[in-house]
Formats: C-alpha cells, structure tokens, sequence
C-alpha cells in the first residue's frame, strides 16, 4: 500500500518504535526495583514508627541509608548522557562488556530509579504514623505493616509522579541514539540523511513521541483513579 507523503515516512519510522518501547519496558522494570529498594532504604532508616530495633538492625538500617543515598546522589549528580557512555564505552576497559540495548536498559532504568526513590521516600513517610501505631497494636509485624499498611497507602501518592518520570524515561531513550542503536531518534536521524526530508521527518518522530506520552499518561491516569475506587471502598 502506497502512503501520500509524509506518511509514506511512517513504515521506516515505525522500524526504530519496537526498539523504543523494549527500552521503556525494560527500563521501566529496572527502574521500579531499583527506586522502590533505594526509596525504601532511604525511608526506613530514618522513620520513628519501626520502633527502638535491636543493635544489628540498626546498623542494617544505616548501611542500606547510605548505600541507597550513594546511589541517588550519583545517578542525579551526574548527566544521563556521561552515565550512558561511561556504561557502554568506559565499562569493558573494566571487564565487563554491555551491549547497547544492555547499557541502555539499565542507564536509563537506573537514572529514573534514583529519581523514583525520592517518589517512594515521600509516599512512605507521608502514610499517617497513627495508622503504622494501630496495626503494631493489632499485633502486626512491621513487615507486615510495611506490606499492608504503608506500601498499599503510598502507592496512590507515588502514581502521578511516577508517571511524569515514566514518560521522562520515554523521552530518555533518544540518548540512546548515541551508541547507535537503531530505536526511533536514530532511525529518524538516518532516514533524514538518505532522504533530506528533515521537516517531515523529525514533525513526523515528535507526533509518534507525543502519542507514546499520552498513552502512558492515560493508562496511568486509570491506574490511579483504580487505586483510588479501591481506598474508598475500604482499601485502606
């Protein structure tokens, strides 16, 4: 089927979307382990509801602080584009060598994740500390009120940040054009230099951006309103 111009574009643009959205997903998924670890080793170090723990504990506690904190502090002291290449070009003088998608993955998962621990952090320490009071009277581990109590409270205040960090991830993966793996900036870029169609070309990449956006801003929107219904029909 031959597309009128510029849509005859679409097919060619459509070659760097897949790998566009393997990034998202996978640096989605790195990003959700990564922040929630480091946002709860930031949070449960310094709340007061877990109680005066024993000697060991507490010493459990300051490491994770300081090794989450270590985390944070790097990947958002420092650019996403330097992380990138220091990953994919700077990593195999060390001994271990990363793929493009590998290092891309993982650069642009953690990159997000140390933003996201701040989202969880907040969201943790923002659950009413009479609620984590009443289930330890109940009889409650703190795990277990870590688990049923705060967790599910704070994942309503961590939805709408954690889609504008989504949708920053989304707009992230173009940096990994750099190490010339062929997702949907690159693909734009090579099409442009065979074609010259810039103004097409890149009005074209822009659109595709922008729906991806408000896709992942109206599934989110539905998984908060969701966990929303779920409160106030006693989920809390």
């Amino acid at each position: 089927m031959n597309l009128p111009p510029p849509l005859d574009l679409l097919p060619i643009l459509a070659e760097g979307l897949g790998v566009t959205l393997e990034l998202l997903a996978g640096g989605a998924a790195v990003a959700l382990v990564a922040g929630l670890a480091a946002g709860l080793g930031r949070s449960l170090a310094t709340v007061t509801w877990l109680g005066e723990p024993p000697r060991a504990a507490r010493i459990g506690r300051r490491f994770a602080y300081g090794l989450s904190t270590a985390y944070v502090e790097a990947f958002r002291g420092t650019s996403a584009l330097v992380q990138l290449f220091w990953f994919y070009f700077a990593l195999p003088r060390l001994g271990l060598s990363l793929t493009a998608m590998g290092a891309g993955v993982l650069v642009l998962g953690l990159n997000t994740g140390a933003y996201g621990a701040e989202v969880v952090r907040g969201a943790v320490q923002a659950v009413p500390a009479g609620q984590r009071e009443a289930a330890r009277a109940l009889g409650l581990s703190e795990a277990q009120i870590l688990r049923r109590v705060v967790l599910p409270q704070a994942a309503l205040r961590m939805v709408p940040p954690a889609g504008n960090l989504l949708i920053e991830l989304l707009k992230n993966t173009a940096l990994v054009s750099t190490i010339a793996l062929t997702e949907l900036t690159f693909r734009a870029q090579a099409l442009r230099a065979e074609t010259l169609r810039t103004v097409e070309i890149f009005t074209l990449t822009l659109a595709m951006y922008f729906v991806l956006a408000q896709a992942l801003a109206w599934g989110l929107g539905r998984v908060e309103r969701r966990l929303a219904v779920g409160r106030a029909g006693g989920g809390s």
